[in-house]
Formats: C-alpha cells, structure tokens, sequence
C-alpha cells in the first residue's frame, strides 16, 4: 500500500506525539510507508516545522547510522504562564478552604486535561535532563507523577506509607514531617528502582518540605540521584525549607479562615529554569 503524502503526516504526528523521548530511525517511517528516505525527511521537515509554530514542543534529528529523531514535548512560555494562571483562579474560590487553612485540590488533581497540562509544563522544564524515573508519595501526587512521566516517557515509582505484601521486598526509611515534626516512615519496593538511576520527585503541595526530604533520603538508600523535585502548590512564608532547589506553579501567601479568602500567585518556574 502506497501512503498518501496527507497520510504519512497524520500518522507520523500521531505516532511522535504517543512516543516522546524516544529515538525513531528515519527506517522505521521508510519502511512503514514504504517511501524513500528523502520522502521522509522532508514529511519531518513539515512536521519540525508545526510542532514549533503551534508550540507543541520540538523535533531532534540525531545524525549517524543509528539515529533518527526524537520529539520533545516542551511549551512557549506564555502557555505555560496561562496555565498557572488558571490553576490560581481555579485554587483561589472560598469554597475551597478547608479547616487548618489547607486547600481542597483533589477535583484539580483529578481533571485529566488539567493534568496533561501541568505535565507537559514540568516536563518542559527538564526536556533537556536525564530522567529515568518520575517518584511521589502516595496518593495525591500520583496524578501529577503519571503526568509528567507521559510527556518524558519514563516510569513512575509510587513511594508508600506503610508495607504492602504486594510489594514484595522493600526499603524502610524514617523521617521528620516537616509540618508536624512528626517520625513518619516511607517504604518503597526493593523492584521498584536500579542503582545509579536519575530521578525527578513531585508532589501536589509542599510545606517545609519534610516529605520531599524523605524521598531525597530515600533515593540515596537505592543509591540513586535526584534530578529534580517538582511541586504543585507551594506555602509562602515559611521559616525554615528542608529541599533548597525545586520548581513550583503556584505560591500560597495567605490564608484566612476568618475572611474566607485565599492568596495565591505565580510560583518560582521561570526562576529556576534556565
């Protein structure tokens, strides 16, 4: 079957946009299409040239006998500004405070468009990284993890507050909550991880960052390297900061239980992205 030149460029889009990070030889478009080479550098061509147009993210051609090209979803700054916009405006409505001055965000988390989005927006920020594993706590940053792990094509490791026999051997670790200054434990499956990996951790919310510390530490047990920590929704104004370098969408300034009102701006993305 001859494909069409329509054809192949739908499908090629398709199949770039299901597979981010990873290295296509031109071979594989070539014979699946049965055209020739030059046929096919000049479909990516038209393709390179949308996917940066419209902000879709980037497509990288690797000379050599064993390369090809890889598409890296990444967005124009002001998209990424636009969603951070609309998580303040979404995160700001009263009828979200919850006693304690927390914020209710489960039916953020579990907007699948939303999601995407912020996935896309971490995963812009560490296109140009090694990342080979996206790790949280369960259950809140789940969706966040899984998120940002489809936009860099890497697997998710779900860290967990007690032991599961379904995990079969696992590592223990003790750490101090940051809020509370609580002993808490965090336990993770011996399979979960392989030395020497580079790991990115995330979470919807973060405080004094007892949690993120604790999944640092955590790392180390499995003699892994963090590349990054990713979070939603950061508290301003705190005293003292257990993690040092992170990435946030939204800052929380202020809450008022009294007024019903909460503060909320933009986070500190473009102050550590380079």
């Amino acid at each position: 079957m001859k494909w069409k030149r329509s054809e192949r460029l739908v499908d090629m889009t398709h199949y770039l946009l299901e597979h981010p990070h990873q290295l296509i030889p031109l071979t594989y478009f070539s014979d699946l299409y049965q055209s020739a080479k030059s046929s096919i550098s000049e479909d990516l061509g038209i393709v390179k040239e949308t996917f940066e147009e419209k902000g879709i993210g980037l497509l990288m051609t690797v000379p050599g006998a064993s390369g090809g090209v890889k598409y890296v979803p990444k967005l124009k700054d002001g998209e990424i500004r636009q969603v951070m916009d609309e998580l303040i405006t979404e995160l700001s409505q009263s009828d979200r405070l919850l006693p304690g001055g927390y914020l209710y965000m489960t039916d953020v988390l579990g907007n699948p468009q939303m999601m995407n989005r912020v996935g896309k927006v971490f995963a812009s920020a560490f296109a140009g990284e090694k990342i080979d594993a996206i790790m949280t706590v369960a259950t809140k940053g789940i969706p966040i993890a899984q998120a940002i792990a489809r936009h860099l094509n890497v697997p998710v490791v779900i860290v967990r507050r007690d032991s599961k026999v379904t995990e079969g051997s696992t590592v223990s670790i003790n750490y101090v909550s940051g809020s509370t200054r609580r002993i808490q434990t965090m336990v993770l499956s011996k399979r979960s991880m392989k030395s020497g990996q580079r790991v990115l951790i995330t979470d919807d919310f973060m405080k004094v960052g007892g949690t993120m510390n604790g999944m640092k530490n955590l790392l180390e047990e499995f003699d892994c390297t963090l590349a990054g920590v990713a979070v939603l929704v950061e508290a301003e104004h705190v005293d003292e900061r257990l993690v040092e370098k992170y990435l946030s969408l939204v800052k929380l300034d202020e809450v008022s239980e009294k007024d019903r009102t909460i503060t909320l701006r933009g986070g500190n993305y473009f102050e550590g992205v380079e």
